[in-house]
């Protein structure tokens, strides 16, 4: 499938460099994931990252946020830049011969950010408008607030924020965040298209040396929420989120907890979509989806019905995630790796979808995953070894959370 060549390299000063050149693309992109991310916002405070992935890129170095912005367009960057769970992320594609300068560039934004005054306020009304999009989409809101309770504390804190920590977020916690956190010590910067490391490293190692540091912050495992909970709203609609414990991201059974998934919901001849929307007409949506991390794992499951058909919905939902457990087919299975093997094939061709990975996967594996590799992985997926993953991760010790005008029978 792609025979790429990756090579890996540490800096002096800790941050991780990650290179795959394409020589069949004209195009290079490179995500650089630091430890930032929402896991890491102090108590009372999340939504620190989500306001620090806005600010840190409102200008930089000698240049204004304006110029910053002229900068990179001047070289067609499209620039990203966001908070997850773990990192705060931020990446660009461009074409491959502009992509040092944008490195170059980018060395100002981790360095040297302005942290202006007068963009604050611009910046929280952003994240301020994000979470009440949340609030207005009973649909979305229901998954992150699932997502918060069955996953202990950091692990379910959302890279968003919460409404009612926003007050608490000032310019100087938010600086405070910035020097505590954005250090090349375990971050990763993943770059992939027609560029080696040869011609990358000059940059790095002049542009990027002055960074130096760890994140100072040391996260612990705490408290989870609620296994049953509901929140009113009045509406005509119920939301339903469902979630069990699943695999971690590293584990050796990955790939089939990840096909496992893709049989309840996978496609429009999914379980989940043909029995509980298309047989029964319970519901206008529903999913299933896996929710990896590096040690632990969830998968989050939704509905949106009518009130009146909520607790029938909820019922054959839970049905079916137990029902796996009875047997899988092997058309079933084909269907899973026929996705997968279409979805390989559309990731080689793109290179941000590349840097990205070589980024996620030394986080959380510590090492380089090929698309070769994952090819082979789904390739050797059977009806039995699948089967055998769903026995040992039943759909059991459920946590169940509803939005809507009743709650529901769990």
């Amino acid at each position: 499938m792609t025979g790429n060549k990756i090579e890996q390299t540490t800096l002096s000063n800790g941050l991780t460099v990650l290179v795959e050149t394409m020589p069949a693309v004209q195009s290079a992109a490179f995500s650089l994931l630091i430890p930032a991310g929402s896991a890491y916002d102090p108590p009372g405070q999340n939504g620190i990252a989500n306001a620090l992935a806005d600010w840190i890129t409102r200008g930089a170095g000698d240049r204004s946020s304006r110029e910053l912005l002229s900068a990179l367009d001047r070289l067609g960057i499209q620039a990203h830049e966001s908070a997850t769970l773990n990192h705060l992320a931020i990446g660009s594609t461009c074409l491959a011969g502009n992509l040092p300068t944008a490195l170059s560039i980018y060395a100002d934004v981790v360095k040297h950010p302005h942290f202006d005054e007068e963009d604050f306020d611009a910046v929280m009304a952003g994240v301020e408008q994000s979470l009440l999009a949340i609030e207005d989409d009973p649909r979305q809101k229901v998954m992150f607030e699932l997502v918060r309770r069955c996953f202990p504390s950091p692990w379910g804190q959302s890279s968003e924020g919460t409404l009612a920590d926003l007050e608490r977020i000032t310019p100087e916690s938010v600086r405070m965040q910035y020097r505590r956190c954005v250090r090349p010590q375990g971050a990763i910067l993943g770059i992939a298209g027609n560029v080696t490391l040869e011609q990358v490293l000059p940059v790095l190692e002049t542009d990027y040396a002055e960074w130096s540091g760890a994140n100072e912050i040391t996260l612990t495992t705490g408290e989870r929420g609620a296994y049953r909970e509901h929140i009113p709203h009045e509406s005509t609609q119920t939301h339903i989120g469902v979630a069990y414990p699943a695999i971690a991201y590293g584990a050796d059974d990955y790939y089939q907890g990840w096909a496992a998934v893709n049989v309840l919901s996978g496609g429009m001849s999914s379980r989940l979509f043909t029995e509980v929307r298309e047989k029964r007409g319970l519901c206008y949506s529903v999913y299933a989806s896996l929710n990896a991390l590096k040690d632990q794992g969830q998968v989050l499951c939704y509905a949106g019905t009518t009130t009146e058909r909520a607790q029938e919905t909820l019922d054959v939902l839970v049905k079916e995630l137990k029902r796996l457990g009875d047997g899988i087919e092997e058309a079933e299975l084909n269907r899973c790796k026929a996705r997968a093997k279409s979805s390989l094939i559309i990731a080689q061709e793109s290179t941000s979808g590349r840097a990205g990975s070589l980024a996620r996967n030394w986080f959380y594996l510590g090492r380089v995953v090929t698309l070769d590799e994952v090819r082979r992985k789904i390739e050797a997926l059977t009806t039995k070894s699948v089967l055998d993953y769903v026995h040992a991760h039943p759909a059991d010790d459920l946590t169940l959370l509803t939005i809507g005008q009743e709650p529901l029978e769990g």
